[in-house]
């Protein structure tokens, strides 16, 4: 049995999901159930997640829980996040007193980034920017390894930065979750993709519906995928503009689109306040295991 293991809680809007790592980050036990919704059977369902793993694998070990939002420091309490039960509510806290010993916590995206900086696609990076895209948009930021949160805890909000260098058309963008009009979560998300192709063409499809019909010839899919790729462009080009990653990773489900990796960079290029762009795209090596692996690198 392992003398000392890493457990991390992927606390997504549908599912919850626990791994236990060894020391060298393998797998030693994984499970998860779907998230019910609510405050406290979404706490009960943690607690009975990492018991069921430390029981399977016959040690306690550290717990580190990737969430949606982030902790704010003048209150400590959840804000931000877009499963908004969690709003307003103690979470780490209250995890911690569930399980009677220190659960560190930290936003969803910012393990995406720590996971995939420590032995992913990002590990020969100085700096890292990890960007979900999947039904929401998140982002995280690592730095010479360490998640880099920022005097607020907002570092790395990318979803909600307004999408850049709008046309006419564009203007002022779809009203978001968050209040505001045209953060690029409503943009760039798998959901956004879907919300744009259905108000431009007329037609009701999922995302991986559009980049088929795109990979088969239809036009108005295939120009939906193009203005997709340049809106995502003109987001990771405004990050650059700002701390200019080494690489940005993606994940979520459109990164599982493989035509992004090729047009990024050129499109990136085009926005960027530089004569040069050399940094990398890429998609994520652990893919949908990231946050879960972000959130026992915690420790």
């Amino acid at each position: 049995m392992p003398q000392q293991i890493k457990i991390g809680v992927d606390f997504g809007g549908t599912k919850i999901e626990v791994a236990a790592l060894d020391g060298e980050g393998n797998f030693l036990h994984r499970a998860r159930e779907p998230n019910p919704g609510s405050y406290e059977a979404a706490i009960s369902t943690v607690c009975s997640l990492v018991r069921g793993a430390e029981q399977a694998v016959g040690a306690s070990g550290s717990i580190g829980v990737g969430a949606p939002g982030s902790i704010s420091p003048r209150t400590g309490v959840m804000r931000n996040a877009n499963s908004t039960w969690l709003n307003g509510k103690p979470f780490r806290e209250d995890l911690s007193a569930a399980f009677g010993r220190e659960i560190r916590l930290a936003n969803d995206a910012n393990c995406l980034a720590l996971s995939e900086a420590v032995d992913g696609a990002g590990a020969d990076a100085r700096v890292v920017f990890a960007v979900i895209l999947g039904t929401g948009c998140g982002g995280g930021v690592v730095v010479k390894g360490g998640v880099l949160e920022g005097a607020s805890g907002v570092a790395g909000e990318f979803g909600h930065m307004p999408l850049p260098w709008l046309n006419r058309d564009e203007f002022p963008g779809p009203r978001c979750w968050c209040g505001k009009h045209g953060c690029l979560e409503t943009w760039v998300s798998g959901s956004g993709f879907q919300r744009d192709f259905a108000e431009r063409f007329g037609r009701s499809l999922h995302a991986e519906a559009i980049v088929a019909a795109a990979r088969d010839g239809d036009r108005e899919a295939q120009a939906a995928l193009e203005a997709y790729v340049d809106r995502l462009g003109r987001g990771l080009a405004a990050v650059c503009n700002i701390i200019d990653p080494d690489v940005f990773v993606l994940g979520g489900g459109m990164s599982n689109v493989p035509e992004l990796y090729p047009r990024l960079p050129e499109r990136i290029g085009a926005y960027i306040f530089s004569d040069i762009w050399e940094g990398a795209v890429r998609p994520a090596r652990w893919g949908d295991s990231s946050g879960v692996r972000g959130a026992a690198w915690l420790w």
